[in-house]
């Protein structure tokens, strides 16, 4: 299954009905989301705003990082993981805490709580943003 990258609506969380009707707006045909494969799947979140070319730039390199992920069985994937992008500018709290700090990588805790993932140089490599990504998302939380 490929991950997806997609941009939702600003909301602090996004339920399953929204992400369908969201998917349908895009027409996008096999939306594969139930909250039972929600709890098992990991989660990123990306804050970013229209307009930065650091926050472009790492998106791209995210989109190639999980195309070019291929499923293991003895490690975290990439295939395992969704992204949501939010737009920093929908939402006052968001453009607040991080206006001066985009791009911005955070992972789901399974508590509901984010942790940031430290930033990675605008010329780090997809294969270093794979293996960093992968370390990150196979703590415990």
């Amino acid at each position: 299954m490929a991950s997806a990258i997609a941009l939702l609506p600003a909301t602090r969380r996004t339920s399953p009905a929204t992400i369908i009707n969201f998917a349908r707006k895009l027409n996008i045909t096999a939306c594969n989301y139930s909250s039972s494969s929600a709890s098992r799947r990991k989660q990123l979140i990306l804050y970013s705003k229209p307009g930065c070319c650091l926050c472009d730039g790492l998106k791209e390199k995210l989109n190639t990082a999980f195309s070019l992920s291929s499923p293991t069985p003895h490690s975290i994937s990439l295939h395992d993981v969704d992204l949501q992008v939010r737009d920093i500018t929908s939402n006052p709290e968001w453009e607040k805490a991080y206006q001066y700090e985009i791009p911005v990588l955070t992972r789901l805790r399974s508590d509901g709580t984010e942790e940031v993932i430290p930033r990675f140089s605008p010329r780090a490599g997809v294969d270093h943003i794979q293996s960093k990504l992968a370390a990150a998302l196979s703590r415990d939380d």
